[in-house]
């Protein structure tokens, strides 16, 4: 029985190619008996041609990778493509060390362990870049004896 035809009007109508439509074995029948679309429309209503399911690709094996990246692993320099500033970006380096800081110093002076001329020092300093993170900015204030108790 050839059923090209049926198949290609079946394609058409269901949208999609060829090869995916499937055509029930025990209704050949029926099938080869229907000549215009509309007899192919009801052998599409009462599910004697079907399109067979798209065939995707797994996306769990991405997500493994991702749960990975996630936790720091596969970051070796062999899986590295772009430079560190390339990754990183010198802005987004600088964003990410000087909000801690600002934090920081703005919890002080909120607590008044600063007062506003210490805290506009310190502001300063760590605008010009003088404090490479938030443990180097309390290590300097202990040093230099500019923290007061909390009161």
């Amino acid at each position: 029985m050839d059923l090209k035809n049926q198949r290609r009007l079946a394609a058409e109508i269901l949208d999609c190619g060829v090869n995916r439509v499937w055509i029930d074995p025990t209704r050949m029948e029926d099938v080869s008996e229907a000549i215009t679309r509309g007899d192919v429309r009801r052998l599409i209503d009462s599910k004697a041609i079907k399109a067979k399911q798209k065939k995707g690709v797994s996306r769990g094996r991405a997500r493994y990778q991702q749960g990975q990246k996630k936790k720091g692993k596969r970051k070796g320099h062999g899986s590295r493509k772009g430079s560190k500033k390339a990754r990183t970006p010198k802005k987004r380096a600088w964003i990410n060390t000087i909000r801690p800081i600002r934090a920081q110093l703005m919890y002080y002076k909120r607590q008044e362990m600063i007062d506003t001329a210490t805290y506009r020092k310190l502001y300063k300093r760590a605008k010009g870049g003088m404090y490479r993170s938030k443990a180097r900015l309390e290590a300097h204030m202990k040093s230099e004896g500019l923290l007061k108790k909390n009161r």
